[in-house]
């Protein structure tokens, strides 16, 4: 666990690609933690996004931790690239990956550190046989494939389950939590036992700017 009792991971998925590189820029120098590359492939979730050339992108921009995470089918297909490309973190779905156990051993190989995640609908019973493998649990607090939509409150009891599960068998392990992240609905998630905050529109979609935007998020968060 780090030292920080949390971390921010501002989505890029909202920001302005015209000046990427100032955007995340400005987010570092607010003082972000990790950033988060959201991949979707148009199949598992219906919106298409970022593949390995943004991740390249955004590491000759920044030495930020790049949290990346794979709403996509087959991800095993893909990890090599992403891996290459920069990535610190993969995180991939319960739901696409019938060998999980095979799969983190494969983004471990690679270097990186394994993520495991769920749809909100997903029990969390699912991931349970792979949270001794995992490095980070990210639990969707919206259904994935689009920013800006509204946070779903069922998140809440199952970040809370997760962390019961976690401390009896990974208990360094953070659970990061990602839909719907704002002022209004961050402290609930960290109450119930997260840690990284993943949040696209709150940031950079603030109207008083970047900073703003991350700053309005730590201020609900204990010092």
């Amino acid at each position: 666990m780090t030292e920080k009792k949390f971390l921010i991971s501002p989505s890029i998925l909202s920001a302005d690609f015209t000046q990427l590189g100032d955007q995340l820029k400005q987010a570092e120098d607010a003082g972000a933690d990790w950033f988060h590359i959201d991949v979707m492939d148009g199949l598992f979730v219906p919106n298409i996004s970022m593949g390995p050339f943004i991740v390249e992108t955004c590491r000759r921009a920044t030495e930020l931790p790049l949290d990346v995470h794979l709403m996509i089918e087959k991800p095993e297909r893909y990890l090599g690239d992403f891996a290459s490309a920069g990535a610190d973190y993969l995180t991939v779905h319960i739901e696409t990956c019938p060998e999980m156990g095979q799969t983190q051993a494969q983004i471990h190989e690679l270097g990186c550190k394994a993520g495991i995640t769920l749809n909100p609908a997903t029990s969390v019973e699912r991931i349970q046989p792979f949270l001794n493998s995992a490095d980070l649990v990210l639990v969707m607090s919206v259904q994935p494939g689009f920013s800006g939509q509204s946070f779903l409150p069922e998140a809440l009891p199952k970040i809370s389950r997760i962390r019961q599960m976690l401390d009896e068998v990974h208990p360094e392990v953070m659970i990061e939590v990602d839909g719907g992240i704002n002022a209004k609905t961050i402290l609930d998630t960290y109450q119930q036992g997260a840690r990284v905050f993943v949040a696209a529109s709150a940031i950079f979609k603030n109207p008083d700017g970047i900073q703003a935007g991350l700053q309005s998020l730590v201020d609900q968060l204990p010092a």
